[in-house]
């Protein structure tokens, strides 16, 4: 069995990272580097960049920030924000990521995921999925917004998770996968911040109908979280930004307390 991947993530603004709650009420969470540099030390098995504004503002992601995160870790770099084009990727990928993460331009633009993948290798482009659950007129919310039927939508919000959309996101992450995307990472906009848990039911719909794997985020607030994520979400890995950011836990608590419970990670 494939080890099961924790991933911290830095959402950058400013050239600093920040964490908020669904998207908004962002704060100071520290230096990109230097969170980079630490998240080596834990043990993680990679790291997640991305430069959340760069879309939104409709400008290019910082390559400096990215070669300086990249020359200080030992552990598989994925960048994203703000890439666009075939010729983003190649800047991007040249400045020391692994693997870039593209989520508006592969909306408005499907055919980049075919061409970046038959470019680059399906390995190193995975396609974000921003997914916000869709309330309907007499549904009996939980705390999350929602109440876990068969009868849920999810829709894909774009830009940073500023500009919503008609996609279907089970949809979108199926095609996406097809089109060549070597990985999805998932993120629930209703989860995001909260610690109150990921969305598993988004997560267990799209992991039942790809076959490429799919990354937990938004919601982990402690390591039953993650566990439910990997066993009943049916997630690959799970990545998380607050709970690491402000030491709630370290990368290697995690592991060790998953392992304890029958999960295959690196320790």
């Amino acid at each position: 069995m494939l080890a099961k991947r924790i991933i911290p993530c830095l959402d950058v603004d400013k050239g600093r990272v920040v964490k908020g709650v669904k998207y908004i009420e962002h704060v100071d969470a520290g230096d990109p580097v230097e969170q980079a540099k630490e998240y080596d030390r834990q043990g993680a098995d990679e790291l997640v960049f991305l430069d959340i504004t760069a879309s939104y503002e409709d400008r290019d992601i910082v390559l400096n920030m990215v070669s300086r995160a990249a020359e200080s870790i030992f552990i598989p770099l994925t960048v994203g924000g703000g890439i666009r084009t075939i010729d983003d990727i190649r800047q991007v990928l040249k400045a020391g990521a692994d693997k870039i993460s593209i989520m508006t331009a592969a909306v408005d633009n499907p055919d980049l995921v075919n061409e970046a993948a038959e470019r680059f290798g399906s390995q190193c482009i995975v396609v974000a999925v921003d997914a916000q659950r869709v309330p309907r007129e007499g549904r009996n919310d939980s705390d999350l917004g929602y109440a876990p039927d068969e009868e849920i939508e999810w829709k894909v919000w774009t830009h940073g998770g500023h500009k919503p959309t008609e996609v279907d996101a089970l949809a979108w992450a199926v095609e996406a996968a097809q089109r060549g995307a070597g990985e999805l990472l998932v993120t629930s906009m209703d989860a995001d911040g909260t610690r109150a848990g990921y969305d598993i039911e988004l997560l267990r719909r799209i992991s039942e109908q790809v076959n490429v794997p799919v990354i937990a985020s938004g919601g982990a607030g402690n390591i039953d979280h993650m566990y439910e994520a990997l066993t009943a979400g049916q997630a690959d890995a799970v990545l998380a930004a607050s709970i690491f950011h402000f030491r709630q836990y370290t990368v290697g608590q995690i592991k060790e307390e998953l392992a304890a419970r029958g999960i295959t990670v690196r320790l």
